[in-house]
């Protein structure tokens, strides 16, 4: 099957943009070229849009097995191609963990079976997520897991932390982590600044995140190890991941949109829409973050994309989850919010998005060349809309950015050369 996106615009430098054709033939990208003559089986008219390389999250939770009430397979991959994203990264907090090899060969079969996009799984670093017993690293990366995680909690003791990221090294895989020294969150809910003062809530400090980035980036240089810090959220973060690439250490860095876009002033009282972890910091914090991710020390953006049930995010701050939606609106929010504003260009987050995440962990994938797979995402970059979470395709309608009006919106997003979305939002 040959198909052909026509009367489509590319994006060739921080300003520029050039009419272009591409041609799709055995799911691959054939070739790309002002025009092309060859015939083909489908015709897709991109009228007048811009086609990106499809985008690329390598931070998401997708809660099945065991979460079906908060997210699928099916649901939340149409979610991310409804977000024009081609490639996720799936994190290991479900019910089974997938820490062997059984569990895994399930997960993997599901996702053969029900995703829409490419799901890359993570494995567990430790059993069951507790921390007491490092799994078998060496046969798990025998699967084709994607990274060693044990996202949603840390990794609490150095000992266990070296001993997985040698062991990891060695089979060079990454070790991926949600930096959290739990003797230093004291039941927080917000970040513990002038908010959680005002709300008379329990605040989770900057240093319970950064001091386990500053263990772990000694750790990794030790070990030889890629390590990867997830979800960065205050300015001492930064500082740390800053002075370790210095140093040259194996350190790469995310940053999520809610984050750059978002501090805890934005909070709404008892809004548990606004609860994630790390939370939402200081003005301060959001500066350091946009600074960060500009000057390289954050290398990009992943959405942390964390469905929940709505009764349960109903139960206010103290009782209800943490996690936010994120892949449906992640572009739109991004290209208004700091695009239109001229903070960052539309060049840079495109390569936030698609070919730095691919860069850093080494996946063909990411551009618009030539011979590689076929993961297009169109994008109309003038349409206006409100967004509508109950709209959302994610089980998940946890946003604190309901009703924000953005441009942006991806309009078709092909996965491996066949189009799994194809509309807008309130379409």
């Amino acid at each position: 099957m040959k198909m052909l996106l026509k009367n489509a615009k590319k994006l060739v430098s921080p300003n520029e943009l050039i009419a272009c054709e591409i041609l799709i033939e055995n799911n691959r990208i054939k070739q790309v070229s002002s025009k092309i003559t060859e015939e083909v089986d489908q015709v897709i008219d991109c009228e007048g849009n811009l086609v990106l390389p499809g985008f690329i999250d390598v931070h998401i939770h997708l809660r099945e097995p065991g979460g079906e009430h908060k997210e699928t397979i099916a649901s939340g991959t149409k979610a991310a191609a409804r977000g024009g994203f081609t490639t996720v990264c799936s994190m290991p907090n479900t019910n089974p963990v997938p820490d062997n090899t059984g569990t895994v060969k399930d997960l993997f079969d599901k996702i053969d079976q029900d995703a829409v996009v490419r799901v890359l799984p993570y494995a567990a670093i430790t059993k069951g997520l507790k921390g007491e017993e490092l799994n078998n690293i060496e046969k798990l990366a025998e699967t084709g897991v994607f990274a060693f995680t044990d996202d949603g909690v840390g990794i609490q003791t150095a000992d266990f932390m070296l001993q997985a990221m040698k062991r990891a090294a060695a089979c060079g895989m990454p070790i991926v982590a949600h930096c959290e020294d739990n003797s230093i969150v004291y039941g927080g809910v917000v970040h513990d600044g002038e908010v959680s003062k005002a709300l008379n809530l329990p605040g989770i400090p900057s240093l319970s995140e950064s001091v386990q980035i500053a263990r772990d980036v000694l750790l990794a240089e030790e070990a030889d190890c890629h390590y990867h810090v997830c979800h960065v959220s205050s300015k001492e973060s930064v500082r740390v991941i800053r002075d370790a690439k210095k140093a040259g250490i194996k350190v790469t860095a995310e940053v999520t949109p809610h984050h750059l876009l978002l501090n805890e002033h934005d909070i709404k009282a008892d809004d548990a829409n606004y609860k994630m972890n790390p939370p939402l910091r200081a003005r301060k914090d959001q500066e350091a973050l946009m600074e960060g991710l500009l000057d390289g020390t954050i290398d990009f953006i992943a959405t942390d994309h964390a469905p929940h049930a709505e009764e349960e995010k109903e139960k206010g701050f103290m009782g209800a989850p943490f996690g936010i939606v994120g892949l449906e609106t992640a572009f739109s929010l991004l290209y208004t919010n700091l695009v239109k504003t001229e903070k960052i260009t539309l060049y840079q987050l495109v390569e936030w998005l698609t070919y730095k995440p691919a860069t850093v962990f080494g996946l063909p994938f990411g551009t618009l060349e030539e011979n590689r797979s076929a993961d297009i995402t169109v994008v109309n970059l003038e349409k206006e809309v409100i967004i509508d979470k109950k709209g959302f395709s994610s089980k998940g309608k946890n946003t604190p950015f309901h009703n924000w009006k953005v441009k942006g919106l991806p309009v078709l997003t092909i996965s491996e050369g066949k189009v799994v979305y194809k509309e807008g939002y309130n379409e």
